[in-house]
């Protein structure tokens, strides 16, 4: 149901606010790439520096934008499962395909709060679940036998899988029934993940490059490991100097030097702040040498 590549969109600010034709040019950008699907309002999204106001408008704008040509995966997560379940009933009226929510963060609920905040959100709305699993950010690990639970529910159809340990993607493939997707949550990891089983990504990176992003996954979804290979050790420089800081402030920061989306800024909201002099100067070099800018 849900394979191949997805980019998970930043959402570009300017002055403060949304930058709605911005975000309108990168989604013809990735339209135009033949992305598999765009997945707005998640953690590179800055989702959770935005008001509900704002965080519906790009959805809304998102799946209109679309207009049926890719599918959307809305992020709608929350540590406030109310507040998920809301956001995810939202993301169902706007036509969205699926949702994709993050484990609650802070809260550090244990596996079974776990299972029970998705199985309640699930109840809630009947849309698509992709559950996102990543400890360096929410604190708690979501176990394979904790994952393969909530597999049993019809409304979870996947998870965006971000914990660095292949054992893991390993254990949750051999649990889970064949339909139940597993996507990688670490672009550099998507290859040896699609080696074990995988079915694609939920992509930063693809925000820069969707075309050469979409073309490593299509190659190991295909079975070509040797042209996925290729193109996995061309992209890997590139994918290092786009996490030097936190996600999304290298991204935007590259995307901005590049030129994209019509012209963007690298505008984050605090408590992020904007790229480091020299991390910019790793950036730069990182897309020259990756032949995004001369």
């Amino acid at each position: 149901m849900f394979e191949g590549t997805y980019t998970a969109l930043v959402t570009p600010f300017r002055d403060g606010e949304i930058d709605e034709p911005a975000l309108k040019a990168l989604i013809a950008d990735q339209l135009a790439a033949g992305v598999d699907g765009l997945v707005p309002c998640g953690s590179t999204g800055e989702s959770a520096t935005m008001d509900h106001a704002e965080h519906e408008r790009v959805i809304e704008m998102t799946v209109a934008a679309v207009d049926g040509r890719c599918k959307v995966i809305a992020g709608t997560g929350s540590n406030n499962t109310r507040e998920a379940c809301k956001l995810t009933a939202f993301a169902a009226r706007a036509g969205a395909d699926a949702a994709l929510l993050i484990s609650p963060y802070y809260n550090k609920p244990t596996q079974q709060g776990h299972i029970d905040h998705y199985r309640a959100v699930a109840e809630a709305a009947d849309l698509p679940l992709i559950v996102y699993n990543i400890p360096g950010r929410t604190g708690v690990n979501m176990l394979p036998d904790t994952i393969a639970a909530m597999a049993e529910s019809p409304n979870i159809a996947g998870v965006k899988e971000a914990s660095g340990d292949l054992d893991q993607v390993s254990r949750i493939i051999a649990a889970t029934d064949d339909d139940f997707e597993v996507l990688s949550g670490d672009d550099s990891l998507t290859l040896p993940m699609m080696a074990v089983g995988a079915s694609g990504v939920i992509s930063v990176t693809s925000n820069l490059v969707p075309v050469r992003f979409a073309e490593m996954v299509s190659a190991a979804a295909a079975g070509d490991f040797a042209t996925a290979r290729a193109i996995h050790h061309e992209l890997l420089p590139l994918m290092g100097a786009l996490f030097c800081e936190t996600n999304p402030i290298p991204i935007k920061a590259a995307m901005s030097i590049a030129g994209l989306a019509g012209g963007m800024t690298d505008e984050v909201r605090l408590p992020l702040t904007t790229v480091t002099p020299a991390s910019r100067t790793l950036l730069e070099t990182a897309l020259r040498n990756a032949g995004v800018i001369d």
